[in-house]
């Protein structure tokens, strides 16, 4: 626990690319003896996992996109409309800094902070930055990352930045020092197959018949634990039926790390958090990017991991059953180059992540000596200083 208690604004958008590393800030603020308040959106209050002492506040969030001004109207008015709340809000709650994860119901939070002149922080999961975090860059007092390389980040925000990685779920994180589950020539292949909250129909359509396609040796061997969408799953069944291959369908697994852990392999789509959960466990990976994510971001996301040998990315026009057969097998064939594939996956974590962003948190908004004798000097010190020194100009 810290020398001092203080309050915290966390704001995120409602999806859990956003959320999952706000509430593993927020567990781990409150375990350090902060207390910690959400604003997000109604999808955000009600998604699962959420910290049950973890309050949320849902604020009005308009968005301004697409080419109509009746909608950039209506959405500017919805972001000041939300602004004015986290104003209230802060009066009550008195936040020592307010910390954006992206997501148009981060604005507001993140507008009213500026004009509360409070200490504001962003956190950019993905290896693009997002456009509310594209706006708020200039205007936030340091910016945390969760790649070493992140696209549209400017130069000239250099000295705000501190890569720290993506927060995971303390269930998964507690699996980093697990060793990879054994893997031989003729043991089990255990595939884990996800496509996020919903499942993904490519994934669906592709993976039976590109695991059918392996060499019978291999094939033989299979188990697979695939999510599905809820129209999909019995059509996915009886492909796998037909093919004699053993798989465990649902359209929503509660023990998401037990089944990682167990895993020899995965394939997914490439969000921020899928890839913290892979580096942080090492598991080895075939990663689909979904196209049609902001920015490519998805793809972006990939670099890492693939450029240390941890993963293999198809784009989603190249995904077919024969595409992926042909990357399976070489990835599987021989036990060593599965396991060194998990190594370097695993080599590509940020296991500290949660905590290094609470440190850099609690480096701005409270007196400098205070953050000296909680954090030992350096880190914490030079955060206050830097930022009462941009206030003062």
């Amino acid at each position: 626990m810290t020398a001092v208690s203080r309050h915290y604004v966390l704001a995120a958008g409602g999806t859990g690319g956003h959320l999952i590393p706000a509430f593993a800030l927020a567990t781990e603020l409150e375990r350090r003896g902060h207390h910690v308040a959400l604003i997000t959106d109604t999808r955000g209050a009600a998604i699962p996992g959420k910290p049950a002492s973890l309050p949320a506040h849902v604020l009005p969030a308009g968005r301004v996109e697409g080419m109509n001004p009746i909608g950039w109207i209506k959405g500017a008015r919805g972001i000041m409309e939300g602004r004015r709340m986290a104003l209230r809000l802060f009066e009550s709650f008195q936040p020592s800094a307010v910390v954006g994860f992206g997501g148009y119901p981060a604005l507001p939070a993140l507008l009213a902070a500026r004009s509360a002149r409070l200490p504001a922080l962003i956190h950019e999961q993905n290896a693009v930055l997002g456009r509310v975090n594209r706006f708020m860059a200039g205007r936030v007092d340091a910016i945390a990352t969760g790649f070493g390389e992140v696209d549209r980040l400017s130069p000239r925000y250099a000295h705000k930045v501190t890569l720290v990685g993506n927060p995971v779920r303390d269930e998964v994180l507690a699996l980093r020092e697990q060793p990879f589950p054994p893997f031989t020539a003729d043991g089990l292949l255990r595939i884990l197959v996800t496509g996020g909250s919903q499942g993904a129909r490519v994934l669906s359509e592709v993976v039976p018949d590109g695991l059918a396609m392996l060499p019978p040796a291999l094939r033989s061997r299979l188990q697979v634990i695939q999510q599905c969408r809820p129209e999909d799953i019995e059509t996915v069944r009886e492909r796998y039926a037909q093919h004699g291959i053993p798989a465990e369908l649902a359209t929503y697994f509660e023990d998401m790390a037990e089944r990682l852990a167990d895993a020899h392999l995965f394939i997914g789509r490439a969000g921020a958090s899928t890839i913290a959960e892979l580096t942080a466990v090492g598991r080895p990976a075939i990663l689909i990017p979904l196209p049609i994510a902001t920015d490519d971001h998805q793809a972006a996301n990939t670099r890492e991991i693939v450029a240390a040998g941890g993963a293999r990315a198809i784009r989603q026009d190249k995904f077919t059953a024969t595409e992926l057969a042909k990357q399976i097998q070489a990835m599987a064939q021989h036990p060593e180059t599965l396991a060194n594939a998990a190594h370097a996956a695993w080599n590509c974590g940020y296991p500290n992540a949660a905590a290094d962003l609470a440190d850099l948190v609690e480096s701005f908004g409270g007196a400098p000596l205070m953050d000296v004798i909680r954090m030992g000097g350096q880190h914490s010190a030079k955060g206050a200083e830097a930022f009462a020194l941009e206030r003062s100009e």
